[in-house]
């Protein structure tokens, strides 16, 4: 009875495979280290046997791989490649530091591209609305505190709620507050600090 092996098809896959079985090669999280060169040839070796992935894709894995910003920012001036073990295998010339370097600026100068075109078309999509400039300009609230001890059912006083001020007929006189009917029916307590004459 043989079971059937399946197939990774995707390079992101690929690369989590890879990572799975070499990790001192290969890296999902944090600074990619420099990679050997020639090293396909080395993983082509090492996965001959292994029908989950085949050259094409364990190439086009790679180029993904090699061309993350996260590895093109590891690969600066004295830093490390390393093989399949993750055992040293050179130092960086400062050619190939030169073109991770160059690399890397074109890839974020592409993403900075599509994230300002993708800015534009939603702009594009909800414009600004202009200010109204028809709108009252509305005047600072002048209140006078009221004198709590004056106050009596059916007085009429103003009510401050928020940035408002709103009419209001005392049904009640309470302690340290009185209980006021709104224009709007609505009755309510209200602290003795918040009623304006």
């Amino acid at each position: 009875m043989q079971t059937e092996v399946q197939k990774l098809t995707n390079a992101k896959a690929i690369i989590t495979y890879l990572a799975e079985k070499f990790p001192l090669c290969f890296v999902l999280e944090g600074e990619a280290k420099p990679l050997k060169i020639g090293l396909f040839q080395d993983l082509a070796e090492a996965l001959q046997d292994d029908e989950r992935v085949s050259k094409t894709q364990l190439r086009q894995a790679l180029r993904q791989y090699t061309s993350n910003w996260r590895y093109l920012y590891g690969c600066r001036e004295g830093a490390v490649r390393v093989d399949l073990q993750g055992n040293p295998a050179g130092v960086l010339d400062a050619e190939h530091v030169a073109h991770a370097a160059q690399q890397l600026a074109e890839a974020k100068a592409r993403f900075a591209e599509k994230r300002a075109a993708a800015k534009k078309a939603q702009q594009k999509k909800h414009p600004r609305k202009p200010a109204n400039k028809n709108l009252k300009k509305e005047s600072k609230l002048s209140l006078s505190a009221v004198d709590f001890s004056q106050i009596s059912v059916g007085s009429v006083v103003k009510v401050k709620a928020g940035d408002n001020a709103k009419k209001a007929t005392v049904v009640e006189v309470l302690k340290d507050s009185a209980r006021v009917e709104l224009e709007n029916g609505l009755i309510m307590n209200v602290a003795a600090d918040r009623l304006f004459a």
